[in-house]
């Protein structure tokens, strides 16, 4: 017993860090679901065009995941997240002559690289975490982090509608009415919105990389020597499934969250600014934090799997009954399928790295590349938007928790 509270101590320290460092990226992350309507607005973009953010975002998950599986597999633990954190720093940094040149790429090009930071500390922090402590509890750690990262989530369309939307909206009718002149002055006003938060988000990550140089973390290693083989992983069908479960799951959740300001818009609701239907997201997100508090206890007492059925059944019939209906009640039936999606990243992700061992490392990366989902639906839901209407473009989460429905039921089970 004295053993096993000596090695809980040991780990203390070190998953307080690990679990900081995903609070912090976690509201530079869902920052970008308030910078849609905002740089929508200030680079005069279509619903497809805003919701490059989250392509520009998520796509560096995709492509970077890989190499930074690799850079960790060789410099360890400590050395991926200090990388990340430089990186994210450079890319925040970018927004400034972004919004000097008002160049919509240019905003794209930051988030990329903020994205590419992000994935050395997730591909980084979740393996991290999952071997800190007790295998069995793995779930339930991994629950708990992603809670904390939920908490800066949830601060982040707050914060974020107080530094980049208005307290009145103005309306297109408005911003067509500007001479030439009014509109360049009034175009040039919200972009340059976007300069102090992100540079102090530049400022943020440079230093915690450099406090985190001199803190001293535990050296985790695998049981035995790691095997760094993405041919072996093919062998292992119930991982590669749950690679298309994040994509599903992810693509899900950002694409609710980046159109539902965008849709509370359509019902035309009397006093409903964008600054106040922004609270919906923060909605979203406090339920995500909710259902992680409140899983890291169920989840050592119910089944993974079964837990993923009732989320999953759970989120796809409020998408359907939002569809369904108009007005608030639509609004608050997307916010709460917060609660239902909560605790699906870490399920999917300690069912799809059962019984693989030495090639943990391996699929974690795979895994991470599964998050492209949040680069692939919101332009899908932006291009449905644009041509039907934006409440059909609904129609893609519940597609994809459908997928999720199945890997609970059947994809996970390991065939190896």
């Amino acid at each position: 017993m004295a053993n096993k509270s000596k090695s809980a101590s040991q780990y203390m320290v070190p998953l307080l860090i690990v679990m900081g460092l995903m609070f912090f990226w976690n509201l530079s992350r869902n920052i970008n679901d308030i910078l849609i309507p905002h740089l929508k607005r200030a680079c005069q973009l279509t619903d497809f065009q805003s919701s490059l953010v989250q392509s520009a975002f998520f796509g560096a998950y995709f492509l970077l995941a890989i190499p930074a599986g690799q850079y960790i597999h060789k410099k360890g633990y400590r050395a991926g997240m200090i990388m990340g954190l430089l990186i994210a720093s450079v890319g925040a940094a970018l927004f400034y002559p972004a919004a000097e040149t008002r160049h919509y790429p240019v905003f794209l090009a930051g988030l990329f690289v903020m994205a590419a930071g992000f994935t050395f500390l997730e591909v980084t922090a979740t393996p991290y975490i999952s071997k800190l402590g007790n295998p069995d509890e793995a779930s339930s750690r991994l629950s708990l982090s992603a809670a904390i990262g939920s908490a800066g989530a949830t601060l982040a369309p707050y914060i974020g509608s107080l530094l980049l939307l208005h307290k009145q909206d103005i309306s297109e009718t408005t911003i067509r009415s500007y001479s030439p002149v009014q509109l360049k002055v009034f175009l040039t006003s919200e972009a340059n919105l976007v300069k102090l938060p992100y540079l102090s988000l530049a400022a943020l990550f440079l230093i915690v990389a450099v406090v985190l140089r001199f803190i001293k973390l535990p050296a985790i290693k695998d049981e035995a020597a790691h095997q760094y083989s993405f041919k072996k992983i093919f062998s292992y069908p119930h991982t590669l499934l749950g690679v298309v479960g994040v994509f599903c799951y992810l693509g899900a959740e950002v694409g609710i969250v980046s159109f539902l300001i965008r849709y509370s818009k359509s019902f035309h609701l009397a006093g409903l600014t964008e600054q106040k239907a922004a609270l919906f997201i923060s909605l979203f997100m406090a339920l995500v934090l909710a259902g992680r508090l409140l899983g890291a206890y169920i989840l050592k007492r119910i089944a993974p799997p079964k837990m993923l059925v009732v989320s999953a059944g759970g989120a796809l019939l409020l998408v359907i009954c939002a569809i369904a209906v108009n007005g608030y009640p639509s609004l608050f039936l997307l916010a709460f399928v917060g609660l239902f999606t909560s605790i699906m990243y870490p399920v999917i992700f300690i069912l799809s790295i059962k019984g693989l061992g030495n090639y943990t490392k391996t699929a974690s990366s795979l895994l991470i590349m599964g998050i492209v989902g949040g680069a692939l639906i919101p332009p899908l839901m932006g291009l449905i938007s644009d041509n039907v209407g934006i409440r059909w473009a609904f129609l893609f989460p519940a597609l994809c928790y459908v997928y999720v429905v199945y890997f609970a039921l059947k994809g996970h089970r390991v065939k190896v």
